[in-house]
């Protein structure tokens, strides 16, 4: 499931094959934006934003989002895809390589100079080097819904997604359904900026500190399975801001006390 830590990965595969190189090949299937054509600009960068990608093309920017399946991959020009052609919904060419954007969710394209526009509204990025927790504690500490919804609203922090949610309110003891003005809401987010940095060089996030298959989370997608830390049944239900954006929640009922 894509979240920060695997957006970040992606825009720093996709910008070490494409910077500084003159774009060969610029093809957009969507609606809105399928006759932007950006060959023979240069690359300038490929950055990530909480969940969103930049590709930063001459004087403009390719915004993608990964969603929920959404990926990019690099090949070798001519080299098969690991994907279906017809899930290609951008592709990037340069000198050596091909850029392709599968199952995205969002894909659009615009001046650089009106990026606020698309990611304007984010709160902090996790993983940014200008990252401030001080303002990510503060608007999270200020939301009085379910701290499990707080933790996913990327207008409080950008790059937690519902992996991390579950298994850093399990890590905390804290029941999914608290009020987020009711936990301790920098300890919270300061292990969760631990936790997605750690996962970052690792080829599957793990929580447990076990890579083993099966055994890499303490709750998420183990409704009915004991516990790791009680031997208590993990339960399983569903939050969100809106019924349209409700998540699969997990928690423990004992190591996490409502």
């Amino acid at each position: 499931m894509p979240e920060g830590d695997t957006v970040y990965r992606a825009a720093a595969k996709l910008s070490a094959a494409l910077t500084g190189k003159v774009v060969t090949r610029f093809d957009i299937r969507v609606p809105g934006s399928a006759t932007a054509d950006l060959r023979g600009e240069t690359v300038h960068e490929v950055a990530a934003r909480g969940k969103h990608l930049l590709h930063r093309i001459g004087g403009y920017t390719l915004h993608s989002h990964l969603k929920m399946e959404g990926r990019w991959d690099v090949y070798r020009p001519g080299e098969r895809w690991r994907r279906p052609a017809f899930k290609a919904r951008a592709i990037v060419g340069v000198t050596g390589a091909d850029a392709v954007g599968f199952d995205l969710a969002m894909v659009e394209v615009l001046r650089t100079v009106d990026e606020h526009t698309v990611i304007g509204h984010l709160g902090p990025d996790l993983l940014a080097d200008d990252w401030d927790e001080a303002e990510a504690v503060r608007r999270v500490a200020a939301d009085p819904r379910e701290a499990h919804v707080a933790l996913l609203d990327q207008r409080n922090v950008a790059g937690f997604g519902n992996v991390y949610a579950n298994e850093l309110l399990f890590v905390r003891g804290i029941a999914p359904t608290t009020p987020a003005t009711e936990i301790d809401v920098q300890a919270t987010i300061a292990l969760g900026e631990r936790m997605i940095r750690a996962n970052l060089p690792r080829p599957e996030r793990t929580f447990t500190g076990d890579t083993r298959p099966g055994r890499r989370f303490w709750v998420y997608g183990r409704e009915g399975a004991p516990c790791r830390r009680c031997g208590t049944p993990i339960r399983a239900t569903s939050l969100g801001a809106s019924e349209t954006s409700e998540r699969n929640v997990y928690w423990c009922p004992t190591c996490q006390p409502g």
